[in-house]
């Protein structure tokens, strides 16, 4: 981008930044739109620049391929119930290893050495997520049961980009493996956030799934149900925008499904007039 360019540009993003300086920005990462490096490297730069624009970002990770990849390493099979990963004990172990130790670490070094500041944290640190079995034909997967926010706000006050994993725990000391988009939700509901960013490895909403080109921009809350009626939200969809609509109810103005493949998604989504995916408001 020329001189010029970058000057106009910031000049356009100035009503955006007076609009969320010092606002909580939750962001959820994960699956497919982690496996390219240089693009993870990208995005958590994206998050560096918000932060130092006085915007207050959570980024919130899940980490499904990887996890499946160091169940196959050990010998674990990996099962799914309704879409969702079966998880006992030991595969509970296995997500606590993965998302908070190898993919929450490599996460904070990213954001330290594109400049900025963060803390790797997973729900069973400080009881951040309390939870209890959500089906027990799922074994130990978690449903949310309460957010004690306390230590997310105190490293935003501090300046920290707070990097949470997805895993929870309860007063008997068992480990939950939560769904990424759902905790997103929560966490972002309980902060009382602005908004909240879905990356994903989808465009977002789209009129026709195999028409790249036919994106609806914004969607109404009270549209959801027409959308799931006619068909344009089916599938795994169903479940993500359900979150969108949990996010919304719980007080968060906007949430956005945004293609994590594409560089500079968070950018153009929180700073732009144009934006890269689907926003849901009310």
């Amino acid at each position: 981008m020329a001189e010029k360019e970058q000057a106009e540009f910031l000049i356009e993003a100035m009503p955006y930044i007076k609009n969320y300086f010092n606002k909580i920005l939750v962001v959820k990462y994960g699956g497919n739109a982690m496996i390219d490096e240089g693009l993870k490297s990208s995005v958590m730069r994206d998050l560096v620049v918000l932060n130092l624009l006085g915007i207050k970002v959570v980024l919130v990770h899940g980490g499904g391929p990887e996890i499946t990849k160091y169940c196959s390493r050990m010998g674990v099979e990996t099962k799914f119930v309704d879409g969702l990963r079966y998880t006992d004990a030991e595969t509970a172990d296995i997500v606590r290893m993965v998302l908070a130790g190898r993919i929450n670490k490599s996460l904070v070094s990213l954001i330290e050495r594109n400049g900025g500041k963060a803390v790797g944290l997973c729900g069973q640190d400080a009881g951040l997520l309390k939870c209890e079995v959500l089906d027990p034909k799922l074994g130990y997967v978690g449903k949310i049961v309460s957010v004690n926010t306390k230590v997310i706000e105190d490293l935003l006050d501090d300046g920290y980009i707070p990097v949470v994993s997805t895993v929870g725990g309860d007063d008997q000391g068992n480990t939950y493996n939560i769904n990424a988009d759902t905790a997103a939700a929560t966490i972002s509901g309980a902060l009382g956030a602005e908004s909240l960013i879905l990356m994903t490895d989808i465009k977002g909403l789209l009129m026709d799934k195999n028409d790249p080109d036919s994106l609806i921009k914004k969607v109404n809350v009270s549209d959801i149900p027409a959308y799931v009626k006619q068909g344009i939200i089916s599938g795994g969809m169903i479940p993500k925008i359900e979150c969108c609509k949990e996010a919304i109810r719980r007080g968060v103005q906007k949430v956005f499904i945004t293609d994590g493949r594409v560089p500079h998604s968070i950018l153009i989504e929180i700073l732009s007039s144009e934006g890269s995916g689907t926003m849901f408001c009310n």
